[in-house]
């Protein structure tokens, strides 16, 4: 390609080979003609480079660049340096994208009358994936993104801080990342790189688009595998909370409502630890005090979001005298939850939702 093509797609892979296909065959499939495909082999064992250049030499438009194991934010900021794009997009290699995505991203943020840097939007969920019970699901933030005015800020919808940190289900200007020296935390293997890079990219910019279309489909872990990872790896949540805390801080960003879905990130953290290894495991209740200590209180206690059992540990682990919460604010809240759920997911989704919350609340609050 002489010109420079409007889109560069970062596919970082390491052991991909069972999905590999999938999520390359999905890319060239895609709408949007004038991109380039950039794959990156980090030191994959298994056939993914012999895959990526299968398809490089049916495709001109994919470049292969094979290079040592350094883990995916290394390979993404090399793929970012690579790029010659105006916007960049993440395809991760176990994943694909439905045919319309990128062009439809595009062509919704040339109907806004400001410039942008990001374009984001919702995604599908594949629960089970490749088994006789794999469902799509919408994601938790699925036509709650409802900011006054496009382009917005992310107080404006920081909603989109409480989940999952779907960097991939968003397109960003390359300049905009250039500007502003964005790059992926290098750490090794994949090492939840996206929860501060979600930070630094929402956090710096007034323009912010959202189009509430899904199309990246998101194979979940099973809950085995996530159990496993989260019991070798206790506190990695919490260090990923603090490094976003601190890119929080760094950044100047005092908006209320960005700390509270921060807050909520972190209680969403110490819920999985607390369930998966518990309170006393060794480091956790450092860890979790350190966390804690990073809250505004005020923020914490008067958030109808957050139950009187976290509250109550909240003040446990600051020091802080023991009181009692009303209910029925956190009922209403669960409620509304329940409610979205079910117009977002279906009945059996919110059943299961409701049972594993009620079978793990205890677990949750560390009691």
């Amino acid at each position: 390609m002489v010109n420079p093509p409007i889109l560069s797609v970062v596919v970082p892979v390491y052991g991909a080979e069972p999905y590999l296909d999938q999520a390359l065959e999905s890319i060239c499939a895609q709408t949007l003609k004038d991109i380039e495909i950039i794959c990156l082999n980090d030191g994959s064992k298994d056939r993914s480079l012999e895959i990526m250049q299968a398809h490089a030499a049916k495709d001109p438009r994919i470049r292969v660049i094979d290079k040592g194991n350094q883990g995916y934010g290394a390979t993404c900021n090399r793929g970012m340096d690579e790029a010659r794009g105006t916007w960049i997009a993440i395809l991760e290699p176990d994943d694909w994208i439905e045919p319309a995505m990128y062009e439809r991203m595009l062509a919704f943020a040339q109907t806004l009358d400001a410039s942008v840097d990001i374009i984001k939007t919702p995604y599908w969920r594949i629960i089970n994936p490749d088994t006789p019970q794999q469902r799509k699901l919408h994601c938790s933030y699925h036509s709650r993104i409802r900011p006054h005015r496009q382009p917005f800020s992310i107080g404006e919808a920081a909603h989109l801080l409480c989940h999952h940190p779907s960097i991939w289900s968003a397109v960003y200007r390359a300049d905009f990342l250039r500007e502003k020296g964005i790059r992926f935390r290098e750490y090794p293997g994949s090492g939840w790189a996206d929860n501060p890079f979600l930070i630094e990219t929402l956090c710096q910019t007034d323009a912010i688009a959202y189009l509430d279309e899904p199309f990246y489909c998101y194979r979940e872990e099973t809950e085995e595998k996530t159990l496993a990872f989260h019991k070798a790896n206790p506190l990695l949540p919490i260090e990923r909370w603090q490094e976003m805390a601190n890119a929080l801080d760094t950044l100047g960003v005092r908006d209320e409502r960005v700390w509270k879905a921060h807050n909520s990130r972190g209680f969403t953290y110490l819920g999985g630890i607390l369930e998966t290894v518990g309170l006393d495991c060794p480091g956790v209740r450092e860890a979790a005090r350190g966390m804690m200590a990073r809250m505004n209180e005020e923020l914490v206690l008067t958030d109808d979001n957050i139950s009187p059992g976290y509250k109550r540990l909240y003040l446990l682990l600051t020091g802080k005298p023991e009181r009692d919460f009303p209910k029925l604010p956190y009922v209403r809240s669960l409620v509304r939850e329940g409610w979205y759920t079910l117009k977002n997911t279906g009945p059996a989704n919110t059943l299961h939702m409701v049972k594993t919350y009620l079978g793990t609340k205890a677990d949750h609050e560390g009691r």
